[in-house]
């Protein structure tokens, strides 16, 4: 109605569904609506982040019945009653790889500390390959900016791919490697709409027609100015 959905059901019974994208919001909401469901809800190509997990552990310890989350297959129970629960959030791995790229770009003996390591597994491995040193010891991480920045091809999958949302703050650090980086975006389509506004920062890219691929020049020297964010 309008600008809105209205969904009404006198009850929910268990289906089997297919996702023809493995995506994280899809998942989460299936789970949230089978939990209480008549019958036995089965999730096929599911969302693997460990967002995932966190959410189906917080919905176990109050009395859900779900298994095979974290694969592509999820299977829940559905119960007549859910009660109190207790989990800990686990630390954002966005949040995590945005300070780490700060730290890429300017750090010296950068410490972050909370971060769970195979959640940012995909960029930690890219940022060696550009030459960043950095340590991580149980869950902190160090890590200094290089003397030069090497160019690198990157490419977003879902987990424990390369996360889509770090690829802002990346294509800002790839406009300080010396030479030519291509960064190709298989998830979000507008994804590269900061790079317009980089360029007003002095960067230098070229997008595909069908924004899903960026070709970024560097190094270049950004300077401040007015920029939008979109």
């Amino acid at each position: 109605e309008g600008n809105k959905y209205i969904f009404k059901a006198d009850k929910l019974k268990g289906a089997r569904i297919y996702l023809d994208f493995a995506s994280v919001g899809a998942t989460i909401n299936i789970m949230l609506a089978a939990v209480k469901a008549e019958g036995t809800t089965y999730i096929s190509n599911a969302a693997k982040e460990p967002e995932i997990v966190n959410i189906a552990s917080l919905l176990n310890n109050m009395g859900a019945k779900i298994t095979g989350a974290g694969t592509s297959e999820i299977k829940i129970e559905g119960v007549e009653k859910l009660g109190k629960g207790v989990i800990d959030v686990i630390p954002d791995r966005i949040e995590a790889g945005t300070y780490t790229i700060i730290g890429a770009l300017l750090g010296k003996d950068l410490k972050i500390s909370g971060i769970i390591e195979e959640h940012i597994d995909a960029l930690l491995s890219k940022l060696k390959e550009m030459g960043v040193p950095l340590e991580v010891n149980d869950n902190s991480l160090t890590i200094n900016k290089p003397d030069s920045f090497k160019p690198i091809n990157v490419k977003t999958l879902v987990f424990p791919g390369f996360a889509t949302d770090l690829g802002q703050p990346m294509s800002v650090l790839l406009t300080q490697a010396n030479g030519m980086s291509i960064f190709e975006e298989t998830i979000y389509e507008n994804r590269f709409q900061n790079l317009l506004e980089l360029e007003k920062m002095g960067s230098i890219s070229k997008i595909s027609n069908d924004n899903r691929k960026a070709v970024i020049t560097g190094k270049t020297n950004l300077t401040g100015t007015n920029v939008n964010a979109t």
